[in-house]
């Protein structure tokens, strides 16, 4: 069995699933051709991603185990020996990675491949100087995200002068990431098994699809076009700067729906369907506007606040569509990123061993409605989290979230004190009724305790949560 894993980061939940809710801008992104894949997948409503953010996630995905407790942001070779494309050569794949994501070629991602191609100049990936043209200013810095990079440039400043007049959808990387994924399968289609991992960095910021893209979502705004977020509290910007920031990042996840389709198509076109597992997930969302900030983590002087990773940012999109599963099905059990490892060789048949031992589970049984017993009872998303000793976390941090089927359990929420909330009613976590019920956060809390230990997680990463 062909296995085509393809990863689009930044991707929320709601895009597709639970539009009606599309956060408070009331804004839903226009995704017709994951739309039509979800009638021929199977979905997982509560896949929960595990180590955050976008490395510690690919490391948890290649290698089938969490890693936040371990490591931070990091080269994936002093991570794990475990790499998804190693575990399925002894079957005989062959493998491509194919990205636009500038970081995995910087972590060593593409080791192990059996070939890799990145199509360079996403964020602020400088791989080609441009300098007879001058850098320009493209957003007010109190708008956007703080740093200097290249001679006292930001992110924004830095991506447009890199893919300078951007006008057409084809200068975009989704379209250019895709079809170098189209022109690979039709390359490659007649040799069985396959391995292709795609991993489309949209709709990562900066959010610059065509403005005419945007103004389907936002058509009478008139300011400075707001292409970054400041990572940092929605209030620095007014009501229409951030329906405006919300419409760009629209506007490029339709962009990614639009161009995965096409791959889509194109396995659809080579018919390898019938003998292909076919993927698509995420490694987290985005706060735009929820919990009154914009980013994933606090990097701006002007807010204090620790940064919980709350459901906006946490819940993600798996599909899989495989021969044997019947189409249009949504599981509505909780799933994490490890799972991802096992439950691909389960359902190709791969038997491998693995350097390290798997912490995740197969999902195959839940997949083809053959099982309805849950895999987890829980799960946490969490990042790399140390304290000094004698410290206490009290502001800045990205600070994990233990979620079951009803509950979002913080132990270190915006202002260093625990935070409950009743997901049933509130998806998005807005009301906190943590003094309503102690008892569901020490229950809580000591599972989050207990999974680290039951991990032999260091001692150091359990600290952080401790008296």
């Amino acid at each position: 069995m062909n296995i085509f894993l393809l990863v689009s980061d930044t991707f929320r939940y709601d895009n597709f699933f639970d539009r009606a809710a599309a956060g408070p801008m009331d804004m839903p992104v226009r995704t017709p051709c994951l739309d039509a894949f979800s009638e021929r997948a199977v979905s997982f409503s509560r896949m929960y991603t595990s180590s955050f953010p976008t490395i510690p996630h690919r490391t948890d995905l290649t290698t089938g185990r969490y890693g936040w407790p371990w490591y931070p942001w990091q080269s994936r070779l002093k991570s794990s020996p475990n790499h998804m494309p190693q575990i399925l050569h002894p079957a005989g794949y062959v493998s491509q990675l194919i990205c636009d994501c500038p970081h995995l070629y910087r972590t060593d991602f593409d080791d192990g491949f059996h070939a890799a191609l990145a199509t360079r100049g996403q964020e602020a990936d400088s791989y080609l100087l441009r300098m007879n043209h001058p850098i320009e200013h493209v957003m007010p810095p109190a708008k956007t995200r703080k740093g200097s990079h290249f001679q006292g440039h930001n992110l924004p400043d830095l991506a447009t002068w890199m893919n300078p007049n951007w006008g057409r959808e084809e200068q975009c990387f989704p379209p250019r990431t895709a079809g170098l994924t189209v022109k690979w399968l039709e390359e490659n289609y007649r040799h069985d098994p396959l391995f292709l991992w795609v991993d489309f960095f949209d709709p990562h910021e900066p959010w610059n699809p065509p403005e005419y893209m945007v103004r389907r979502y936002d058509p009478d705004y008139a300011g400075c076009a707001m292409i970054h977020p400041n990572y940092g509290r929605s209030a620095d910007y007014t009501d229409p700067e951030l329906r405006n920031l919300r419409a760009h990042y629209c506007a490029e996840a339709e962009l990614v729906d639009r161009w995965v389709g096409r791959v889509l198509q194109k396995i659809d076109d080579l018919d390898l369907w019938k003998n292909s597992i076919v993927v698509f997930t995420s490694d987290h969302g985005f706060s735009i506007g929820e919990h009154a900030r914009t980013g994933k983590s606090n990097i701006n002087d002007g807010d204090d606040r620790c940064w919980p990773i709350y459901p906006e940012v946490a819940h993600v999109p798996f599909l899989v569509a495989a021969p044997g599963l019947e189409g249009g099905r949504e599981v509505d059990e909780i799933a994490q990123t490890p799972d991802i490892l096992p439950t691909l060789l389960d359902l190709a048949g791969v038997e491998a061993e693995t350097p390290e031992p798997i912490h995740g589970q197969s999902l195959v049984g839940l997949l083809r409605g053959q099982s309805t017993q849950p895999i987890h009872d829980f799960a946490i998303t969490g990042t790399f989290l140390r304290v000094k000793p004698g410290e206490k976390i009290t502001h800045k941090k990205v600070t994990p979230i233990v979620y079951t089927k009803r509950w979002a359990y913080v132990p270190i929420g915006a202002d260093a004190s625990p935070e409950l909330y009743d997901l049933a009613g509130d998806p998005y976590a807005q009301t906190n009724v943590a003094a309503d019920h102690g008892d569901v956060c020490r229950d809580l809390h000591g599972k989050l305790i207990a999974f680290l230990k039951d991990l032999d997680a260091p001692e150091a990463a359990v600290k952080p949560f401790q008296p």
